[in-house]
């Protein structure tokens, strides 16, 4: 006798990826939380990408979004639906995503391992493959 499996029907139900890309810390995911719910949006998700710019050459981005794209990965974390396409897959492996509160004010951080330098706001990075910026460190205008 054949026991079938029942495959994934939509990329919402692809796994909570105990090895995910990259890791929600439990402060980003309750103040997640709190955002989607102040909003009305719990059946919407955090995207995570990168893309070209910043004074480093890359920048961090973050999205609510309700659905995912076809070639997304997405998981779930600390109760959150994460969503990260394919290109930013790469830059963000080993990432974890933090919240951070302090005098100075609060921010979600991605502190990422791939990143060989970043600049001083931590919102723009380059990683190994790019070539240094005459401004690496960063002239963003950033107040750090």
């Amino acid at each position: 006798m054949t026991t079938q499996t029942e495959l994934p029907t939509t990329l919402t139900e692809i796994s909570t990826a105990p090895d995910a890309v990259l890791t929600l810390l439990p402060a980003a995911a309750t103040k997640l939380t709190e955002l989607l719910a102040s909003r009305n949006l719990t059946d919407h998700g955090l995207r995570v990408f990168v893309s070209g710019g910043g004074c480093s050459g890359m920048q961090y981005g973050m999205a609510i979004e309700k659905d995912a794209g076809e070639f997304d990965t997405v998981f779930e974390q600390n109760g959150i639906r994460v969503i990260v396409d394919p290109t930013s897959l790469d830059y963000l492996s080993g990432a974890t995503i933090d919240y951070v509160d302090n005098l100075m004010g609060g921010g979600f951080r991605i502190d990422n391992p791939n990143a060989v330098s970043t600049c001083g706001c931590g919102h723009s990075f380059r990683t190994s493959g790019q070539a240094a910026s005459s401004e690496e460190g960063g002239s963003c205008g950033c107040s750090h």
